[in-house]
């Protein structure tokens, strides 16, 4: 995870001065050798092992291929790199998403995968990244955008707090190596935590334990998003 040097925050001016600068302009840069790609499945063959082999790197368990086609099938253009045009093009960072309903209610854009390489750390690559991915998520109309990190992991708590991210919930051993992780949410529009979903938690209960204390206000079916993000499938 890259530690990007820390920008100032957004003002209304900055929002206001043209309308042709994107909403997380303000946190883009783009280092000397450095360009951006917005991936495509055209570019699988040339770029996939390199996302995988860099991912790898600074993951707390490992993703299958089916993961990683999972979200490049179906969101390929919510997928930037950051390439080196001085090494043939060679994978610098990448960020991977995913935008659709969230359980019925609002469309939440999920960030599953952010990786740079260590020789590029500190650049800015990371930022610029999920800010691209923000921008165009905006673009589609999110209402909201999720992630979760290791609680360990400091520098992308420091990298998403900068872009907006609040930190919603704790979620205890969350990785399969026993590591906890913070779910962060980013708010795009006003209301969005009121919108209602059609979210059952009892659903998958018998009858005779629907109304057992010990079961109330408790999630019984695991989170298809939790089983992408954590590499199980």
């Amino acid at each position: 995870m890259s530690s990007d040097v820390a920008a100032a925050p957004l003002s209304s001016s900055d929002l206001t001065t043209s309308e042709s600068i994107s909403p997380s302009a303000h946190f883009q840069c783009t280092p000397p050798g450095i360009e951006y790609v917005q991936y495509s499945l055209e570019k699988e063959a040339e770029y996939l092992p390199q996302i995988r082999e860099l991912i790898s790197k600074d993951l707390s368990e490992p993703y299958s291929i089916y993961v990683y086609r999972y979200f490049l099938y179906q969101w390929a253009e919510l997928c930037f790199m950051a390439v080196d045009t001085t090494d043939n093009n060679k994978l610098a960072a990448v960020v991977i998403c995913k935008l659709e309903s969230h359980r019925g209610g609002p469309l939440r854009g999920y960030i599953a995968m952010l990786a740079t390489n260590e020789a590029f750390r500190g650049k800015g690559l990371a930022t610029t990244l999920v800010s691209k991915a923000i921008d165009l998520m905006i673009e589609k109309d999110a209402d909201e955008i999720a992630l979760e990190t290791e609680e360990t992991n400091t520098a992308a708590m420091k990298l998403y707090e900068r872009l907006g991210f609040l930190r919603s919930k704790k979620l205890h051993r969350y990785y399969l190596n026993g590591s906890s992780a913070y779910r962060l949410l980013l708010y795009l529009k006003q209301g969005v935590g009121g919108i209602p979903t059609d979210y059952d938690p009892y659903n998958d209960l018998p009858p005779s334990a629907q109304d057992d204390p010990r079961y109330q206000g408790q999630d019984q079916r695991q989170d298809p998003q939790d089983i992408f993000s954590r590499g199980i499938i």
